[in-house]
């Protein structure tokens, strides 16, 4: 009988949105089946630009408890989803900070036959939310992995509209993660667990 999958679930937030997200998605890719380690990318930023934040400054304090992702983690995992906030249209420097520590594991080839999946939070509405993803695939595609994206596999796709990924307009702070992020997130997960599934039984 093969194992669980094993998922990572890799992550960037400086104020929250994109970690309520992480915490969806590992609640239903354990529920679906899978071992999952919740992973953060280290801050980057100096202590004063946190501080000069309220909400930045009160979510490093609330998830001072969560690891800092490293390579090993990646090496571990069957499948990654990766989540960040949007930066002009590209992916967080912490989270690109992470992936580019892996190029020792890529040199090993152990990062090629995995499965990889992305989610996104912006300010405003549209915001680069697209292009975030489709950039961090580009490196996926350096990797050898295999994307599962949502597509619109599922009713709540077409509520959520976005085929790449979960994604969550924040509006400054002041749009709350709901049921149409949070179902869409879950669809990520289970779409995620079942094809890494599939072709680590496959493999095997």
């Amino acid at each position: 009988m093969t194992a669980p999958v094993k998922l990572a679930v890799i992550y960037y937030s400086s104020t929250g949105f994109s970690a309520e997200i992480a915490k969806e998605i590992t609640a239903a890719a354990e529920k679906a089946g899978a071992e999952v380690r919740l992973r953060k990318a280290a801050e980057l930023a100096p202590e004063a630009a946190i501080a000069s934040n309220e909400a930045w400054a009160a979510h490093a304090a609330a998830s001072a408890g969560i690891p800092e992702a490293t390579p090993a983690d990646v090496d571990w995992a069957d499948a990654v989803i990766f989540g960040t906030p949007t930066r002009f249209g590209n992916i967080a420097s912490q989270l690109k900070q992470f992936i580019d520590t892996l190029g020792g594991l890529w040199a090993q080839g152990k990062l090629s036959d995995k499965v990889y999946s992305g989610f996104v939070t912006t300010a405003t509405t549209h915001g680069g939310q697209e292009s975030t993803l489709l950039a961090l695939y580009n490196s996926i595609h350096h990797f050898g992995g295999l994307i599962a994206s949502p597509g619109y596999t599922d009713p709540v796709k077409f509520v959520d509209g976005n085929p790449y990924g979960t994604s969550h307009v924040d509006a400054q702070g002041n749009n709350p993660v709901a049921d149409q992020t949070r179902n869409a997130a879950r669809h990520q997960a289970e779409r995620v667990v079942k094809l890494a599934a599939a072709l680590k039984a496959g493999l095997a």
